[in-house]
């Protein structure tokens, strides 16, 4: 039988060594779908402490335009929309 690090081996799979956490790969996936990897540190940082969903939206929303250039203005706009029309739904509630 063989070990789980001979078929990862055999397989060619190699482990990422900048992602520690699920967060830090989900803001890196972020980034290079954007294009904006000057900015990576953001998205990490958004993707620990904002909610999935808003994220996963705004990106929807940014990768869904015509327009390519500006993906990364495009999906803080969205996010920032995003948030907005959570706090007043959070209000109404009240």
């Amino acid at each position: 039988m063989q070990s789980i690090s001979d078929i990862l081996k055999a397989k060619g799979v190699i482990a990422d060594y900048h992602n520690k956490h699920e967060f830090q790969a989900y803001g890196n996936m972020l980034a290079e779908k954007l294009g904006d990897l000057a900015h990576r540190t953001l998205y990490i940082k958004l993707a620990k402490e904002e909610d999935r969903r808003l994220l996963d939206g705004a990106l929807a929303f940014a990768l869904d335009t015509e327009k390519r250039a500006g993906l990364g203005k495009l999906f803080m706009w969205r996010l920032k929309e995003l948030r907005k029309e959570r706090d007043l739904n959070f209000q109404i509630r009240k």
